[in-house]
């Protein structure tokens, strides 16, 4: 592909990875980027990033202005497309290298007779895609929501919330780790959630060496919740990667069923210096008997994901709610706990569904965390803590403590 950088041949390479292969952006990613250097490796990752999470909207422009569906096109020419599209609508790089390289990258895929369309698309892209985004109703078409998501956002804060948390999930947040051990790094800044510091970038160094671990104030939180002291025995269901895990006190016992993020587990707490716990491979819906009498449970549940779609591009296309999952998860962990012992149930999304309308048929009885975290209180039941990122900056986290009576 002459003419084209490599910043952008990385980003083409996810764009097709992740919508013609189902491949997942971080992943994708990692591998296209190989061999970059550090400005090249920033640029590919706002591209790509940046035109996966904009998709819907994108493909609207090409759609109107292109005249031909996005759908019936090439795969390589609706890469390519989008990829040019998302320069032209939503950064400042210079019109003349979007619409070239766009070209170049339809060319290098040997469809040369695909070019001379690609290039009359990416003219008309240039000349009307800001004023067509900037004419369209705010909602989730502007934003590149599915409708589905907009519509829970709204179930939960409204309008006018969900279009400020929409906005707020399409740029970067801020940059936490927390601290594990020594000093907090040169220049980190505490924030409202103890041991949590905003970093300007995660230094890779701190986290080998077990100082510091890349973790958001709302995952952080919902690890805290838990409480747990010394000589308590904890018991940690969907444990990788290992974050929360990593904040237990106590004898902690970590389960996971994937083999893959045993590993990943068993190599972060390594890192983290928590050769104390225990990881066991199993299902967490169908525990080991010996499995039982433990003071405190975490249920750190798979979920939809919606609060943490700033960090994960391509999942507001592939989300989709658990909340079976997530009921048999929390009552397998209740059964396992002493009489008096408290579970914690958190989930990355703001889905009622998944949220407290799940924990209200659990059967489990709510001890209050409002007053405990009052800035996390959540919106409208304050016993449960929600996290939002157009409100705290953070991921956006559910968390409820219960207790089994």
């Amino acid at each position: 592909m002459a003419g084209v950088s490599q910043a952008r041949r990385a980003a083409y390479a996810v764009l097709l990875r992740v919508f013609e292969d189902d491949a997942y952006a971080d992943r994708a990613f990692r591998s296209a980027a190989e061999g970059l250097d550090e400005r090249e490796r920033a640029f590919a990752q706002r591209l790509a990033y940046g035109s996966v999470q904009r998709v819907r909207t994108l493909d609207h422009a090409i759609d109107t202005l292109g005249r031909r569906p996005v759908r019936k096109l090439d795969p390589p020419v609706r890469a390519a497309l989008r990829l040019g599209a998302y320069q032209l609508g939503y950064t400042e790089t210079a019109p003349h290298a979007a619409v070239n390289e766009s070209v170049e990258l339809v060319r290098g895929a040997r469809l040369e007779r695909a070019v001379p369309f690609t290039n009359a698309v990416m003219r008309r892209l240039d000349d009307g895609i800001r004023p067509l985004l900037d004419s369209l109703p705010d909602g989730p078409l502007k934003e590149s929501y599915p409708d589905w998501i907009h519509e829970t956002f709204v179930r939960v804060l409204g309008e006018d919330g969900a279009l400020a948390l929409m906005r707020a999930m399409n740029e970067p947040l801020e940059t936490v780790v927390r601290l594990v051990s020594g000093e907090p790094p040169a220049g980190a800044e505490p924030t409202d959630v103890p041991g949590a510091y905003r970093v300007e970038r995660v230094d890779e160094k701190l986290v080998a060496a077990g100082r510091i671990w890349p973790q958001s104030r709302g995952s952080q939180l919902a690890g805290l919740c838990v409480g747990s002291q010394d000589g308590e025995r904890v018991l940690d269901l969907c444990a990788a990667p290992g974050g929360k895990t990593g904040q237990l006190r106590g004898e902690i016992t970590a389960v996971e069923i994937d083999p893959a993020r045993v590993r990943e587990l068993r190599e972060n707490l390594a890192t983290m210096g928590r050769g104390d716990v225990t990881v066991v491979e199993a299902d967490g819906t169908a525990l080991p008997e010996e499995l039982t009498g433990f003071d405190h449970a975490l249920v750190d549940a798979p979920c939809s994901g919606l609060g943490v779609l700033a960090q994960r591009p391509d999942l507001r296309w592939r989300a989709a709610p658990l909340p079976e999952l997530q009921l048999a998860l929390l009552r397998s962990a209740a059964e396992r706990v002493r009489p008096g012992g408290t579970i914690v149930y958190s989930v990355c999304t703001m889905n009622p569904d998944e949220c407290h309308a799940l924990v209200d048929g659990s059967g489990l009885r709510v001890l209050p965390l409002g007053e405990e975290w009052p800035a996390f209180a959540h919106p409208s039941r304050p016993e449960f803590l929600l996290t939002l990122p157009h409100v705290h900056g953070t991921t956006g986290f559910f968390v409820a403590r219960l207790a089994r009576d």
